[in-house]
């Protein structure tokens, strides 16, 4: 039997009690699996990867499969305090599925009940994948080869909850829909000195400030106006007291684009600043670019334009059409290797994601599950 509205968010609440960061996700792996074993059929198989054993991989082996159709849910939580006030609140102090996480694996495991009661004609994947929010899971996973043999997809699904949309709807678009993001670093070494004798040293904070001040020109007059790229410095640090000249300095910053092409043009623009702050100061610049997994969330066109056409014409689906988003996702790498598409689901909340006051309707998860369920059953006919 599929799991009823009121099983689901039982599930839902527990899930949302046990938060746990990335890498560490071990009960929340352990509750998983004990659900999942309850739904276990003859034709259902589930795999934890040695080398990432919080990931947990359900395998649902269809009639007569053409394809494998993977389903992605990640499953880790934030260092956030909860505010939300829930009888059900985290009961892990300092952390909480600020992002929804809680919802999304909800989600998953309704169609995956589903489907173990109505077998498909495809084979299905359900990718449980850890450590969304920081150590890149999706990568970790692609490279350690957990999708070779019976476990390779042919094509990827996953959602992500959008507390802005009506509880329940379905949002997507053409192209990308989450932005790449690409952390940077940057030390400035120059000569200290006292403030009296600058001629004496090399002040590396007034090297800082013309790096900053350049690479507010990389998005102006390097990035297309019509597209959509952002580099933000958000940490500065140098110096240790009024007079004396700093020897060092260090910016920490973020790069996002919704191309994966347009964020290594960002990176190279970076770098040609570094370059050029050495030669025109004479000081010594170390860069270091942390993309990890964190690409572009860029949707295959194909079967993104299979899944608008039929949550469009699905009588039960509140379909929405949505902008681009800077926020950052790691299934963007998981498309990068496999073609298939994101999409939102609505959960119609006043905080936003990453708050400490995120309380997702619940009401979104069985609308969700209605819709995927729906799109997955037509999809193994096309």
């Amino acid at each position: 039997m599929s799991l009823t509205e009121a099983e689901l968010i039982q599930i839902r609440r527990h899930l949302h009690q046990i938060p746990e960061l990335a890498l560490q996700e071990v009960q929340t792996h352990a509750y998983l699996r004990s659900v999942i074993e309850q739904l276990a059929t003859p034709f259902m198989e589930l795999k934890t990867p040695a080398e990432l054993p919080t990931a947990l991989l359900v395998l649902i082996k269809g009639t007569a499969p053409r394809r494998t159709i993977g389903y992605r849910a990640d499953i880790d939580a934030l260092p956030v305090t909860e505010a939300t006030g829930l009888p059900y609140a985290s009961k892990h102090p300092g952390v909480m599925h600020a992002c929804g996480h809680d919802v999304h694996m909800t989600v998953a495991l309704g169609v995956l009940s589903y489907f173990a009661s109505h077998r498909p004609q495809d084979n299905l994947l359900f990718f449980f994948q850890p450590a969304e929010e920081s150590e890149n899971g999706g990568k970790l996973a692609y490279e350690a080869g957990v999708f070779t043999g019976q476990w390779r997809p042919d094509e990827f699904y996953g959602l992500h909850d959008n507390p802005e949309l009506p509880a329940g709807a379905i949002g997507c678009r053409l192209g990308t829909l989450f932005a790449g993001t690409t952390e940077f670093n940057i030390e400035i070494e120059g000569v200290g000195g006292h403030a009296a004798f600058p001629h004496q040293a090399n002040d590396a904070v007034v090297a800082m400030g013309t790096l900053i001040t350049q690479i507010q020109t990389i998005v102006a007059r390097n990035v297309d106006p019509i597209q959509s790229g952002v580099v933000t410095i958000g940490k500065v640090q140098a110096g240790t007291i009024r007079n004396v000249i700093a020897d060092h300095a260090r910016l920490e910053g973020t790069i996002r684009g919704l191309t994966q092409a347009m964020i290594l043009t960002i990176d190279e623009r970076l770098k040609a600043l570094c370059q050029g702050l050495e030669t025109a100061f004479g000081v010594k610049v170390k860069l270091t670019l942390n993309q990890g997994g964190y690409w572009p969330v860029e949707n295959n066109p194909a079967l993104t334009k299979h899944l608008i056409e039929y949550m469009r014409s699905a009588p039960a689906v509140n379909y929405v059409e949505t902008a681009p988003a800077m926020t950052g996702e790691d299934f963007g790498y998981l498309l990068a290797k496999f073609p298939g598409t994101m999409f939102w689901l609505g959960v119609d909340c006043n905080a936003q994601l990453h708050s400490a006051k995120l309380a997702p309707q619940e009401k979104a998860i069985q609308a969700g599950v209605t819709a995927i369920t729906g799109f997955l059953t037509a999809r193994m006919q096309q």
